[in-house]
């Protein structure tokens, strides 16, 4: 009778080689490229940002640059992915792009519910928080003391919603990029700007803009990921993937090639309050400690 009764007529050399033949069978299928294609990566048009370093931007020379550049091409290192990079524009037309269809992969990009429509995203490869960028003052500024008033902010940047939602008494003002933002600051058109602080930093020095105020930070933080077609989800777990299989050191060493400590504002005065604070509480900690020590020397005992 045939059935489960007839594999214990199996030798154990049968079932050895039945159990190898598995085993070589799933090790081929976990080696093969994730696209579905043996020894063949997935080609992908990246659309870049024009101008959003220190993640991504177009160099004086033409070149595609910056914290997300090298971590596309690092993680192109490993075989999975080629790279076409589309010319550089504005990210309001990149987004337009993706919904017609004409890009594969968008690079430093914080997930909303709007992009979520058309969109995918992998999982954050940096966070960074966004900060009220001001003309230097001799108090810290908040948002609350620009009612009226005409304030930059990037057009098509996630924190643009979250900003005009939350302060619609500010007169927003839409620029291409925070480059531009910080334009209109030092000429006066504009009295503030919100924007990352790394990316502030950075176009500010590229400007040579050396007269800026960095404030608090507003509530709103920037997870950037990297993007794809919503109705590609081959497109997303190659690229998580690939993500994954990128070493934690060599993530840091780009993280730290590129925001150089700059990802936190140092001017948000509760930081500084609570740093403060617990440098305090240390030293009263090493205090006790030594005293207690002092304490149960049997040398205190002695006359």
């Amino acid at each position: 009778m045939q059935g489960r009764g007839a594999q214990k007529n199996q030798r154990p050399g049968d079932r050895l080689r039945v159990w190898l033949r598995h085993a070589l069978l799933a090790w081929a299928l976990l080696a093969q490229p994730l696209s579905g294609w043996a020894g063949e990566a997935m080609r992908l048009r990246f659309a870049p940002e024009r101008d959003y370093g220190p993640f991504i931007y177009q160099s004086d020379t033409g070149q595609v640059e910056g914290l997300s550049a090298d971590f596309l091409h690092a993680m192109a290192a490993q075989g999975e992915i080629l790279i076409d990079t589309l010319p550089a524009q504005p990210l309001a037309s990149i987004l337009e792009a993706a919904r017609q269809g004409q890009v594969d992969l968008i690079s430093s990009l914080r997930p909303t519910p709007e992009r979520a429509e058309f969109l995918g995203f992998t999982r954050p490869y940096v966070t960074v928080p966004a900060v009220l960028v001001t003309l230097p003052s001799r108090d810290p500024q908040s948002l609350k003391d620009f009612h009226g008033r005409p304030v930059a902010v990037g057009r098509g940047y996630a924190v643009e919603t979250f900003v005009r939602e939350k302060y619609p008494e500010v007169q927003w003002l839409a620029v291409d990029d925070d480059s531009e933002g910080l334009r209109l600051l030092r000429s006066g058109q504009v009295g503030a700007l919100v924007a990352d602080v790394a990316s502030v930093h950075f176009a500010a020095d590229r400007l040579g803009l050396r007269a800026v105020q960095v404030n608090a930070a507003i509530g709103f933080e920037y997870p950037l990921s990297f993007a794809f077609p919503k109705s590609r989800p081959d497109i997303g777990r190659v690229l998580e993937e690939s993500l994954r299989r990128l070493p934690e050191t060599r993530r840091q060493s780009l993280r730290q090639r590129w925001l150089d400590g700059r990802q936190q504002s140092s001017d948000d005065p509760r930081a500084v309050w609570l740093r403060r604070i617990g440098l305090g509480l240390a030293a009263l900690a090493v205090l006790g400690l030594v005293v207690t020590l002092m304490r149960r020397s049997p040398d205190a005992d002695a006359p």
